[in-house]
């Protein structure tokens, strides 16, 4: 038996700001440990190797997000088969069409494993079982979903209500819920015949595109077209822009699940199975808080924080020391360039926030002031309105692409290793405290010959200092 993880991997996480942004959301932080949330849901398939022939990971990701991506799944030695790029977001039923696509290409019997790249699972041996469970029913042409068991009244979650045992493997599936109020979502819980939508599906690639073509065939139409039009760029799918573009948005739940259940005449079944594995979606800083170690007084610390008379909060202190007096049931967010300041009560309406950064077309909501690239990362350490100066740290082999700016010039200063420089046609190293200009309209490139990071400040001069102002003639990434 063939499993093939399909791990999608394109949401944004606004509730998570200031700490998740558009160009590095959550799913790509390290929220409950050292690996990232994406780490995570690569490294979990490793319990099923015993059961199934897991085949390595198929990603769907934001084209803007894919060397990040790509990175983060070298350093844990879990390489994707291929990662798909999404031009632009269309929700997870195009994305897992897509993936079904690509799959089908070298077996279309293969079973694929939807898995959102954002969430928690603490216990691996029940995670194991359900989808060992799953197997079974996908194997026997089944669609499956996998809701969790709920433990409160939750109000931000989807339920799916059960329909009629299946031996001891799930449940039929009846029907998908919106999220409901909070005395609904507490009738619910008490009724024990609902559970939490978790996003995690198991089909064979052949049923879900059975299931597409019957539901959804302008869905089909429009993803068949992007792949089909897409092209190879270094070691990622790029989507068909236009085609994909034109593909109806909805989730798999509503786009398939849904009508799925509710069809007496197709041969298609939809099952549910229960799952009680500590799931979290952490979907809010509150869910952080719930799921995590806490202290005598109720407290998840983060960073150098220093508490006094503090009470069941949540305190992330970024580069900086974060100190509270005499608060309790709040979420305390510091980041380089914003801090949130929040009562738990309201962790899901921190998404307002970035309504209001988009409306104002401010960027706090868009990037760090770490910016990542597929060479390395730059931090943006002050600005003025003919200035600005950063910190450039280039990985080792790595090289920025060969270019020119047409309105501003350039000082580099090497503060950490040796630089290689291209520049006006002339290569030369620089060392330590060693430095050199780049006047605008000049051909250059940085780059890193060694084995260990370098680190330059560069001090931008010019009338205009965008990101923009960039004519590349050679890059290695493909941009």
């Amino acid at each position: 038996m063939i499993l093939q993880p399909v791990i999608l991997s394109g949401g944004a996480g606004t509730r998570l700001w200031p700490l998740s942004r558009e160009l590095y959301p959550k799913q790509l932080l390290p929220l409950l440990g050292d690996s990232s949330l994406l780490q995570d849901t690569a490294l979990r398939m490793d319990c099923m190797v015993q059961q199934c022939s897991v085949q390595k990971p198929l990603v769907v990701c934001n084209e803007e997000h894919r060397f990040m991506v790509a990175e983060q799944l070298r350093q844990i030695d879990r390489p994707a088969s291929s990662i798909l790029l999404e031009p632009v977001g269309r929700n997870t039923a195009p994305a897992l069409t897509i993936a079904a696509l690509a799959a089908a290409a070298d077996n279309p019997e293969q079973i694929l494993l939807a898995l959102p790249a954002d969430h928690a699972v603490s216990d691996l041996d029940a995670f194991q079982a359900s989808i060992s469970a799953g197997l079974v029913l996908a194997e026997q042409g089944g669609l499956v979903t996998f809701g969790i068991v709920p433990t409160q009244p939750e109000t931000g979650y989807g339920y799916i209500r059960k329909g009629e045992q299946v031996g001891n493997l799930g449940f039929r599936l009846d029907t998908f819920v919106e999220k409901p109020d909070h005395d609904t979502a507490q009738g619910y819980l008490d009724s024990h015949e609902y559970l939490w939508n978790s996003g995690m599906f198991m089909m064979r690639a052949s049923r879900w595109l059975e299931a597409i073509t019957r539901y959804q065939p302008g869905m089909l139409a429009a993803a068949t077209a992007a792949y089909e039009k897409g092209q190879h760029d270094l070691d990622f799918y790029r989507l068909d822009q236009d085609a994909f573009s034109a593909s109806p948005s909805d989730s798999i739940d509503y786009a398939v699940m849904e009508p799925l259940s509710q069809d007496d005449d197709s041969n298609l079944k939809s099952w549910v199975i229960a799952l009680d594995a500590g799931w979290s979606d952490v979907g809010a800083w509150s869910a952080l808080w719930d799921i995590q170690e806490k202290d005598p007084d109720g407290n998840v610390c983060q960073g150098d924080v220093f508490t006094q008379d503090t009470t069941n909060s949540l305190v992330m202190a970024g580069d900086r020391l974060v100190a509270t007096l005499g608060i309790k049931d709040s979420i305390i967010v510091d980041t380089s360039d914003a801090v949130a300041v929040v009562h738990k009560d309201y962790a899901q309406d921190i998404k307002n926030v970035v309504t209001w950064l988009k409306q104002q077309q401010r960027n706090e909501h868009i990037l760090h002031r770490r910016v990542y690239r597929p060479w390395g990362h730059y931090e943006s350490m002050d600005m003025g309105e003919h200035f600005q100066v950063k910190r450039i740290t280039v990985s080792p082999g790595a090289s920025l692409s060969l270019q020119l700016h047409h309105q501003r010039a350039e000082h580099w200063v090497v503060v950490k290793g040796t630089a290689h420089v291209h520049c006006d046609g002339k290569d030369f190293d620089l060392q330590e405290n060693q430095s050199t200009y780049i006047p605008a309209e000049t051909r250059h490139r940085l780059a890193n010959r060694t084995d260990e990071a370098v680190e330059i400040i560069e001090i931008q001069t010019g009338s205009y200092l965008g990101e923009d102002d960039i004519v590349r003639f050679d890059d290695h990434y493909g941009r």
